[in-house]
């Protein structure tokens, strides 16, 4: 397998002091949306989606609140189905996509791969299709007749974490870790590399120095939108505990990597890296 690293949605929220760590606190920050396109034996494996192509010819789709809160620059390039073009693909091979979760800012992209199959943990999904939270979830991002696949908790063990094996029709390489808090449903989604694992944290944590302290100061914005934007704040600082945890004790075993974090993005390319031979 290989596997491309995209930045599917450039947001540029106000102070980049506040939310990077540098610049005015006048100027724009940058966060990226962090997917992966993994070349797999059963056809292209989509982890997150961003922002979509619907969401750029329609840019008041994702609201007011969400336009001010986090800026999105809305570049149709950025866009999985355009990046996924110009690979050389065509979006019916994107078979399947395990969205982290469906904030819209992650399942953005799902209406430009209608007939992929989407795995996702029942609580996220049955959280988004209550339409409780609009602000959250986009109705309109999940219209257009999705497939989905939903999964319960399995309780398999994976380096400590319950995880969920067996994603239907996907090789065992994928696996969903359930790591609630920030969403109702949120699991991060693990894939083996050959002899190791890459580890896509989603919104788990939004900063490097939140797993690796080493790496610097977590910035101020960087808690408070975390905070505000969390579903059950003892659950997600709980995980983020131990994904802490599983990066140190395990550093040989697992890469982790969340989905804004641009420097950590940055760090990840060149976008291929061949996952297994």
């Amino acid at each position: 397998m290989k596997i491309h690293h995209l930045n599917c949605g450039t947001l540029c929220p106000i102070c980049a002091q506040l939310l990077n760590g540098t610049g005015g606190f006048f100027a724009r920050g940058e966060l990226v949306c962090h997917c992966l396109l993994v070349e797999s034996e059963d056809g292209l494996v989509l982890i997150d989606t961003g922002i979509g192509q619907h969401d750029i010819d329609h840019p008041r789709r994702l609201g007011a609140f969400f336009d001010l809160l986090s800026g999105p620059v809305y570049k149709p390039q950025e866009t999985a189905i355009a990046q996924v073009k110009a690979l050389g693909f065509q979006p019916s091979d994107v078979r399947h996509i395990i969205p982290t979760h469906l904030d819209l800012d992650h399942a953005g992209g799902l209406a430009d791969f209608p007939h992929a199959k989407v795995h996702v943990h029942k609580r996220e999904l049955d959280a988004a299709l209550s339409r409780k939270n609009k602000q959250r979830y986009i109705p309109r991002q999940l219209a257009h007749d999705v497939q989905w696949e939903s999964y319960e908790d399995a309780g398999e063990d994976w380096f400590g974490f319950e995880a969920i094996h067996a994603l239907r029709g996907l090789p065992p390489e994928f696996l969903m870790i359930p790591t609630f808090g920030h969403s109702q449903g949120h699991c991060s989604v693990a894939l083996k590399r050959g002899e190791d694992w890459l580890l896509h944290c989603g919104d788990a944590y939004f900063h490097r120095a939140q797993i690796y302290p080493e790496r610097g100061k977590v910035p101020f914005g960087i808690k408070l939108f975390e905070s505000s934007v969390q579903w059950k704040k003892s659950m997600r600082i709980e995980n983020a505990k131990r994904l802490q945890h599983l990066a140190h004790t395990h550093q040989d075993d697992v890469t982790l990597i969340c989905a804004h974090d641009p420097v950590d993005f940055q760090g990840c390319l060149p976008t291929i890296e061949t996952a297994t031979e």
